[in-house]
């Protein structure tokens, strides 16, 4: 079976598809109330193309277990990691500087479906695996120096379906979505100024997760 999903994710012609679903969300209407715009493209790929997107991502990508600082203390997450980027470019957050792979072909092909949507040429990509619902994420913003000012952070998910939650840094504020096996949120503007993201953790999910999330980076 995963032989079989390889050679779809694999064929070239596969590449550049995105599938457009005409019952999706309205990728024009902001999610956020105000201080900043989150713009959900729903579902992106069919669930044969999503499923051979999970299968190749979950085999091919050199997943590590995440390394941060929390009071002063190197963690090490129970969630893996991957870091694609642009030569010459590294990434500091949570108090450890990251060093980049070279882009791999699927994630190049990955990287194109996105930035023909989004209409913007990202830099990098940081992936997280979540192995099951037990697994999250939690409150912050993707606010490091590193990352281009209120430039457009797009957020592709594979797998397990989960809640995504924002809450206000200053105003007793808060909304969620679902991100869906295969779908697209971009995140933009005063969202990482304003606003908390996190992944709540869900114990009746069983099954991994996939996160993509592509960054324009300040190149030096």
């Amino acid at each position: 079976m995963r032989c079989l999903r390889l050679a779809l994710v694999r064929n070239e012609s596969y590449f550049p598809t995105a599938m457009t679903d005409l019952f999706s969300p309205d990728p024009q209407q902001n999610l956020l109330p105000y201080d900043g715009e989150v713009f959900d493209h729903g579902v992106i790929f069919s669930p044969r193309e999503a499923d051979a997107w999970m299968d190749e991502l979950r085999h091919s990508v050199p997943w590590q277990h995440d390394e941060v600082m929390m009071f002063g203390k190197r963690i090490v997450t129970a969630r893996e990691v991957a870091w694609y980027a642009d030569a010459g470019i590294s990434y500091r957050y949570s108090g450890v500087v990251r060093h980049p792979h070279a882009w791999s072909q699927p994630l190049l092909a990955l990287k194109a479906i996105v930035e023909k949507r989004c209409a913007v040429v990202f830099h990098s990509c940081l992936l997280n695996l979540y192995h099951h619902g037990e697994q999250g994420m939690g409150w912050h913003s993707d606010d490091e120096a590193s990352i281009v000012v209120q430039s457009p952070i797009a957020s592709l998910s594979f797998g397990a379906e989960r809640r995504f939650c924002f809450k206000h840094k200053r105003e007793a504020r808060s909304c969620e979505t679902t991100l869906a096996h295969g779908s697209l949120l971009v995140m933009q503007g005063a969202t990482q100024q304003c606003w908390l993201h996190r992944i709540p953790p869900m114990k009746s999910v069983k099954t991994a997760r996939i996160n993509l999330t592509f960054r324009q980076m300040v190149l030096r």
